[in-house]
């Protein structure tokens, strides 16, 4: 059985993670500060948006319609840690096998 663990960072607005770890039926963990090797993903994914939003671009700027671009470009990339699914596809396939039989 897979185990679904949670890297949080060390900031205020994790101030709620057993909240979310419990309602997640998730491990959660805090990442050392400075070391950005224990948040992989994190550090990925940043890695990818600074492909649409350079370092030193006002945040302020950005429409919305660029973010929801970059968003869409994003969660459509395959990804080789999903077996190159997309995570769009890959979280609905999730989602709609736990509500399987489930009455709505």
């Amino acid at each position: 059985e897979y185990v679904h663990t949670i890297t949080y960072d060390n900031g205020k607005e994790f101030s709620y993670h057993a909240e979310i770890s419990s309602k997640l039926e998730a491990n959660g963990y805090f990442a050392h500060p400075y070391h950005s090797w224990e948040r992989g993903l994190n550090e990925n994914t940043n890695g990818l948006l600074r492909q649409y939003f350079p370092k030193g671009v006002s945040l302020a700027d950005v429409t919305k319609n660029r973010i929801v671009e970059a968003m869409c470009r994003l969660n459509w990339r395959p990804r080789k840690c999903l077996g190159f699914k997309n995570p769009y596809t890959t979280f609905w396939e999730y989602a709609n096998s736990q509500t399987a039989g489930v009455a709505l």
